[in-house]
């Protein structure tokens, strides 16, 4: 796919059904075969990822391939807190433009260096961070899962 059919625009309320369905596959695909039931049960009976778009979705930049959303990112100040690419548009490029998309606003507004995390299992993620310039700087408990992970903090001078 060529990079160049991947808008990346800010999310409009019109989105959040899409929004709240990439969550909903990358929660599915990505977590929920790694986290514990007990956690798996939590995120569900919580709504945590319809109650995290609901919140934030006017923060959110989307990538839109032929009229239909492909993935999200969100951040405050340096840290990107999410990026989420649906399973059928991953390694199309779309999370390298949404990542490009957010350092350029982190950039512009002054700050030297973008900041993010994932966990150790998430080897794809890893790669890509690792691919556009990120470099690993620590690694501590995941507490947010419950689930015995580690965290890995990433950091790209920008």
């Amino acid at each position: 796919m060529a990079e160049d059919r991947i808008i990346v625009r800010p999310a409009q309320a019109s989105d959040i059904p899409a929004l709240k369905r990439v969550l909903q596959e990358t929660f599915e695909g990505t977590w929920l075969p790694n986290i514990t039931e007990a956690a798996a049960q939590r995120y569900i009976e919580a709504d945590v990822g319809g109650r995290y778009v609901n919140q934030s979705w006017p923060e959110f930049a989307v990538a839109v391939i032929d009229g239909n959303v492909a993935g999200l990112i969100h951040w405050r100040a340096d840290f990107i807190e999410a990026l989420h690419v649906i399973a059928s548009r991953q390694g199309q490029g779309v999370g390298r433009k949404l990542l490009s998309h957010a350092e350029q606003a982190i950039g512009a507004a002054g700050l030297a260096q973008a900041r993010l995390e994932t966990d150790t299992f998430n080897l794809p993620a890893q790669a890509l961070y690792k691919a556009v310039g990120y470099v690993e700087k620590n690694r501590y408990p995941d507490d947010e899962w419950d689930s015995g992970f580690t965290t890995v903090l990433f950091e790209k001078r920008l």
